[in-house]
Order: C-alpha cells, then structure tokens, then sequence
C-alpha cells in the first residue's frame, strides 16, 4: 500500500498537481484491489461463545488499519485528484508541535493574550519558512516594520 501511494504521489506531481480521471480510476482500482488482498490476509475476527460477554470484539491494528482505508478511502486518495491537498499532513503537524513543545515546558500558557501572541508569532515564522524566508531574513524584517514580498504583492 505504502508503495502505491508513493507511486501515485510521484505520478501526481509530474501531472502537475492533480490527475486526469482514468488515471484516477485505474489508481482507485490498484487500491481497492490491495484492499482486498489484505482482506484476505488479515480477516475479520470470529466472535467466540461466551455466555455473558458482550461489546466489539477486539481487533488487531493491522485489521484497524485496514477497515480506516476502506472506511476512509476517498480521504486517502484525495491528493489524488485535487492539486492544493498535500500527499502528508506533516506541514499541519509541524505547525502545532512548537505550541505543544511551549505547553509541556512550561505546563501552559500564563493568560489567552499570551498565547495569542505566541500563536501569531509561530503562524508568521510558519508561513515565512513556507514561502522560503529564511529566519534571519523574516526576523529582521519584523523588527525594521517591513512585510516580506509575499504578503506586500496582495
């Protein structure tokens, strides 16, 4: 699976950033086949008879795995078809991890102005690093009153 989706993330970015609906399909095709195979491979647990127990049966996380791409599989595969959604979530991951990091140094945030204030800090440098603005040059730009080009060209 992780194959194929590196595959079709590669595919993705040599179309430019989205592709056209047969290859699409022939994708969700591959997927949906692999689906299958893991199916087979990792199957739905049998529910022993035991007078009294009662609730889910206990899955394995290869067998949650599984029914999450299935469940989910248009949630998976969306960067397939739409060119602004990102193949990883990681830059959204990174972007909350400096707020995290501060929480557990310091238990919390003293007052909700103080952490405004670091969120808006974090969102700036954030989106400068984005853009390719070196820390230097977003920091120095901060304190001489300037915007970076990016943000001056709305």
């Amino acid at each position: 699976m992780k194959a194929l989706l590196e595959t079709i993330n590669r595919k993705v970015i040599d179309a430019g950033g989205a592709l056209d609906t047969k290859k699409s399909q022939n994708y969700r095709k591959k997927y949906r086949d692999l689906l299958k195979k893991a199916k087979i491979e990792c199957p739905e647990p049998i529910r022993p008879k035991i007078k009294g127990k009662r609730g889910r049966i206990k899955r394995s996380k290869s067998r949650n795995l599984l029914e999450r791409l299935k469940e989910y599989e248009n949630d998976v595969l969306r960067f397939m078809n739409i060119d602004y959604v990102p193949f990883t979530n990681n830059l959204g991951e990174n972007d909350i991890r400096m707020t995290k990091v501060q929480q557990k140094i310091s238990g919390c945030f003293r007052s909700i102005e103080g952490a405004k204030i670091f969120c808006r800090v974090r969102g700036y440098l954030s989106t400068c690093h984005k853009h390719g603005v070196s820390s230097s040059q977003d920091s120095g730009l901060l304190f001489d009153g300037k915007l970076p080009d990016f943000l001056e060209q709305e």
